[in-house]
């Protein structure tokens, strides 16, 4: 994923979930993603759609520990 997808992709991001300290960064062994940050918190992935068609796909997971 490049610079120019990732920063679009966190404006976009930003702007949906109202939060300017989400940031994306660049996975080092995986080209087609990048980690997503709230702050210095870890959240979640995004990933290139398959398709090849500019679609992404934002993946998180919720540990039944971080859980009221």
């Amino acid at each position: 994923m490049d610079e120019k997808a990732i920063r679009r992709i966190e404006g976009h991001l930003r702007g949906t979930f109202a939060n300017a300290r989400i940031t994306l960064t660049p996975r080092p062994k995986q080209k087609d993603s990048a980690e997503v940050y709230i702050g210095e918190e870890f959240v979640g992935v995004v990933f290139e759609d398959e398709d090849g068609d500019g679609s992404y796909m934002f993946e998180m997971a919720i540990l039944a520990e971080d859980l009221p």
